[in-house]
């Protein structure tokens, strides 16, 4: 990296910020899940004319929006740590409410929420939503009125609400038991099909590349929970993946139409479409199960890098908020979760967050501005518009952030009407200025606290390439390695080049810091690619007489 300003190395994009992308293929199972979740609970505080608990179910129902691409077994435990996470952060909140009508010493805990809220869901990879949920419940919760007495009933309310999104998550896995390691194979099947047609070469090689390698790592990771039984369900998973694996290896010896064609039979409900072994690396994949490639380490360890972010998150929040105190505005906890929202893995992609939140709002309080009339005719009618935003919200995110916030916004203004009806007008004023104060005095945060730590990343990142690459290399030189310690040195090479490109991409994208050693991640990674591929001939997964001797990397830079 040059030493120029980060204004002149670093595009902030506008209109590429915008652009739409294609919907997830399963958009409609966190928008049904959400619905499902949400539904019961509201209609039923509805009928018992206490619509004003809504605030506190929706707490446990909105946690129906993590997970849904992990398979069940996974899925289980991390909605319930979402759960337990998502109540604890209302108790607090609550708590904090009870205690003291102080603003700014509430924004001050808001802040300090948010900020640990953004370090354990980055540690632990929960995925979407992340972080941004639980600090808009805990946030909103702060500026809720509220007694210490009532603080056991209102956490029973989520911890109900949350049980039953549980259940709602979990009912899927009796119809589909296997469809989250399904949907992931199938994806690394259709990512290696578009690398192979790439041949190893040409532009965009290296993206589409690092796209497959990245699908195919996270199949691997769903494959040791998918269970024993049936074993054939595994088994006839692991071989697919492995055919991926060697296409991304050996593209100019894959066929991107099989590959696909794969993956179409596997989207369904019918059998598993079968292939026929290719050597030992099927039995040697499963056998490998137990043993992870990358042992994620304890929860501390994976805090400690974050802690720039943390810090980053923290500080933004809390001047957000003080800033919205400072202008009037009587809810700043808008601010601060829209400050909240923004921050990614580096300034750039903070950036673009930025813009999607602030337009997706401005967007979001017209589309306010039209449904309040209707909303206000009847508490059922209000209940009716919240779901179907909620539904929205959920289908859209997906293309495109601020796509998704045109139906969160007014989604997020009706429910502050669950308690009692509001003038519209002054709703709207005061949420588009929080939009504006909480984005603008977010990215400053950004911009301001460096993360000097992503250049030390890449440099763990490199370290563990380059000694897993010398691993394996030592293993071909042997005149007959042992398949199994080959296989495990295979898959620990190639999940730590799929960290090094994830390392450097978030590094490349933040400001304000030393030069980063960018040809050595390239070389790195060429070098790397050919290990790769130079394992899977030697498995005998591509078979001599059909090798074209073309690897992934044999155009040099």
């Amino acid at each position: 990296m040059s030493s120029a300003t980060p204004w002149t190395r670093h595009r902030l994009p506008l209109v590429g910020a915008l652009r739409l992308g294609r919907p997830s293929d399963i958009w409609f199972k966190p928008a049904l899940s959400a619905v499902a979740a949400v539904a019961p609970p509201n209609l039923t505080l509805l009928a018992l004319g206490r619509l004003d608990l809504a605030v506190y179910t929706m707490a446990g129902s909105l946690c129906a929006l993590y997970g849904h691409n992990r398979p069940y077994a996974a899925r289980a435990r991390a909605l319930v740590w979402t759960v337990l996470g998502m109540v604890g952060g209302l108790a607090v909140a609550l708590v904090a409410a009870s205690l003291t009508d102080n603003a700014v010493v509430l924004v001050t805990v808001g802040a300090l929420m948010a900020a640990a809220q953004k370090a354990v869901c980055d540690a632990t990879r929960i995925g979407p939503p992340a972080n941004v949920v639980l600090t808009f419940i805990s946030s909103a919760s702060l500026f809720a009125p509220q007694r210490l007495g009532q603080v056991p009933g209102h956490v029973g309310l989520a911890l109900a609400a949350g049980a039953w999104a549980w259940l709602i998550c979990m009912a899927p896995g009796l119809l589909r038991p296997h469809g989250p390691e399904r949907r992931a194979t199938a994806q690394a099947l259709n990512t290696a099909a578009a690398y192979a047609e790439t041949g190893g070469t040409g532009d965009g090689h290296a993206r589409a590349r690092a796209a497959s390698a990245a699908a195919v790592h996270a199949a691997r990771q769903y494959l040791p929970t998918a269970g024993a039984r049936p074993d054939h369900t595994r088994r006839a998973l692991a071989q697919l993946l492995v055919r991926a694996e060697v296409a991304l290896a050996a593209p100019a010896d894959a066929d991107p139409e099989r590959l696909r064609a794969w993956a179409r039979e596997l989207r369904g409900t019918g059998r598993i479409p079968r292939a026929e072994p290719l050597g030992d690396a099927a039995g040697e994949l499963l056998g490998a199960d137990s043993e992870p490639a990358c042992p994620r380490g304890p929860l501390r360890h994976r805090l400690a890098p974050l802690a720039p972010l943390a810090a980053r998150t923290a500080i933004g929040c809390a001047l957000a908020g003080y800033a919205s105190l400072a202008l009037g505005v009587g809810r700043p906890y808008w601010a601060l979760v829209t400050a909240a929202s923004l921050y990614q893995a580096n300034v750039t992609l903070t950036w673009s967050r930025g813009v999607q939140r602030v337009v997706g709002n401005l967007v979001g309080v017209l589309v306010f501005a039209a449904i309040a009339p209707l909303a206000h005719l009847h508490p059922a009618a209000l209940v009716l518009c919240c779901l179907a935003f909620n539904f929205g919200a959920e289908a859209l995110i997906g293309r495109n952030y601020w796509l998704g916030s045109v139906c969160v916004t007014p989604m997020a203004l009706l429910v502050t009407e669950f308690a009692r009806s509001q003038d519209p007008g002054r709703l709207i004023t005061e949420r588009v200025a929080d939009t504006l104060v909480g984005a603008l005095v977010g990215f400053v945060a950004a911009v301001a606290v460096t993360n000097r730590r992503a250049g030390d990343r890449v440099e763990h990142a490199l370290t563990a390439v380059e000694r897993a690459r010398e691993l394996a290399a030592r293993l071909l030189a042997e005149p007959h390695p042992a398949p199994r310690a080959l296989e495990t040195a295979r898959r620990t090479l190639a999940a730590a080049l799929v960290d090094l490109r994830a390392t450097a991409d978030a590094a490349l994208g933040e400001w304000w810091q030393r030069a980063l050693p960018e040809e050595r991640v390239v070389l790195a990674e060429q070098a790397g690619h050919r290990t790769l591929a130079a394992t899977v001939r030697r498995q005998g997964l591509v078979p001599l007489e059909q090798d074209s001797g073309r690897t992934t990397e044999d155009i040099r830079p």
